[in-house]
């Protein structure tokens, strides 16, 4: 069973949250699968939970009133009142409504675990890192020496730190997390796989926020190659990837073009290249360019002119990242990084239709192709499909307004802002999912009248968590 981190699985318990499975559902769920271990392993009678604050002592708290005919005692560490989250206080509560017997303890020297027949280890989930001091460490070491069963909620709390529980069972939910020592059991706690398939805000998440420490550059330079027989796409790119949290963008284009396309905006910084379409002679000064950016956003408005598809097949090899759209995506050019093709350029760079194919008929053959190509492919339709050659994701975000010209250009804009900052699946992922939405927050207003650039001035709000 593949593994999964700790922050991918608070992104699937936000996308749960956005699907409409509730994190009171899935303590609930968690914590009765966690009584049903404990209930087949204990000799005796007398449980002691040792709890942290955090959703990892919220299981525990459920767990105790599923642990029906047994002595339950819950040791909190700390104040009730500092429980972080609203599912763990409220199943605190319930505990206390129910005259269960609960201590809220602030010295390690109040814990009577010799008392106990099992502990179960709820301090930490994961996630912990550095060095746990305090009474949360000295509680570790209450455990460590009790010389006592122990099973540990969802990782053996400390795991990764200089003091870890050492248990003898880790009931861990959903998927097995990495690294975990010992005797594993993997409880379902009633997440469909559907909710690892389908994007949702979780998938946003993971591409972080900026922080307030911030400098120029720091959230990304994207260099945007496009424009020639067309000015207007290049740059909708542009400022998408600006409205998605580039710091800088730059647009190389064609010189009759740059002439355009500066006239657009002031916060397009644009270089013209030497003549009316992309050639060989403009790589020496794309080169120097290229260095200068983290992202390398090409094809956008650039046309099929026999010497622009020469001088990708040169450029191509230069970038370290590249999200490639429109006319770079040709079969004989050394595609990489993130592709983000509709069905129609997708026959063309791998010789597959899948025209009129529901998505999930497309899922396979996007797959094998990403694999084979060793790059992100990311399929626009009705359903976008996003795939890195092993796991393959679905975005339902959109709405048939966007069939307007230009939101492609837009998506381009947002995944190289994205790539920026994260993993090529990540940014592919999470810019679908925000090209969309900012589809959806306008389509209200705009109806089958939306253009690109309303979604572009949508992306901002599409971002809020």
């Amino acid at each position: 069973m593949r593994t999964i981190p700790a922050k991918e699985m608070t992104a699937l318990d936000a996308n749960c949250r956005y699907f409409g499975l509730l994190p009171l559902q899935l303590m609930e769920n968690a914590g009765a699968a966690l009584a049903r271990e404990v209930k087949a392993r204990i000799k005796g009678k007398r449980i002691a939970i040792v709890a942290g604050r955090g959703n990892n002592g919220g299981d525990a708290f459920v767990a105790a009133r599923h642990l029906i005919g047994l002595d339950v005692t819950v040791y909190l560490l700390g104040r009730s009142r500092d429980i972080a989250t609203e599912e763990a206080k409220r199943n605190w509560e319930i505990l206390e409504r129910l005259g269960y017997d609960l201590h809220e303890t602030t010295d390690s020297s109040d814990l009577p675990l010799e008392e106990s027949d099992l502990i179960i280890d709820a301090i930490f989930g994961t996630g912990v890192r550095g060095r746990v001091r305090g009474l949360e460490g000295l509680a570790i070491d209450a455990i460590n020496s009790s010389e006592k069963p122990v099973i540990s909620v969802d990782v053996p709390s400390g795991q990764g730190t200089n003091k870890v529980v050492r248990s003898d069972v880790t009931v861990t939910f959903h998927r097995p997390k990495p690294d975990m020592p010992g005797n594993v059991v993997v409880a379902d706690i009633g997440i469909p796989a559907a909710a690892e398939f389908f994007v949702g805000e979780g998938d946003l998440w993971l591409i972080g926020r900026r922080s307030q420490e911030s400098h120029k550059g720091d959230s990304g330079r994207i260099l945007v190659i496009g424009g020639g027989p067309y000015t207007g796409a290049p740059a909708l790119s542009a400022l998408a990837a600006l409205r998605a949290g580039a710091d800088i963008v730059t647009v190389a284009a064609p010189r009759a073009a740059a002439r355009t396309i500066s006239c657009y905006s002031p916060n397009l910084i644009v270089s013209e290249l030497s003549a009316d379409h992309l050639c060989l002679e403009d790589i020496t000064v794309l080169k120097e360019q290229i260095a200068r950016h983290d992202v390398v956003v090409m094809g956008m408005g650039l046309g099929k002119h026999a010497e622009t598809t020469a001088a990708l097949a040169e450029i191509m090899p230069l970038c370290k990242k590249t999200v490639i759209d429109a006319d770079a995506l040709q079969p004989d050019l050394p595609l990489k990084g993130i592709v983000t093709p509709h069905a129609g350029e997708f026959c063309r760079i791998s010789g597959i239709s899948l025209v009129d194919l529901d998505y999930r008929k497309r899922v396979e053959p996007l797959k094998e192709y990403a694999h084979k190509k060793g790059l992100v492919a990311l399929l626009k339709g009705k359903v976008d499909l996003i795939s890195d050659g092993e796991v393959v994701r679905a975005n339902t975000t959109g709405n048939p307004g966007m069939t307007v010209g230009g939101t492609g250009d837009v998506l381009a804009g947002i995944t190289a802002a994205f790539y920026a900052r994260t993993s090529a699946l990540r940014a592919a992922t999470a810019a679908a999912f925000v090209n969309g939405r900012a589809g959806d927050l306008a389509y209200p207003e705009k109806d089958f009248g939306m253009v690109a650039t309303d979604v572009i001035e949508k992306i901002p709000l599409a971002m809020r968590l």
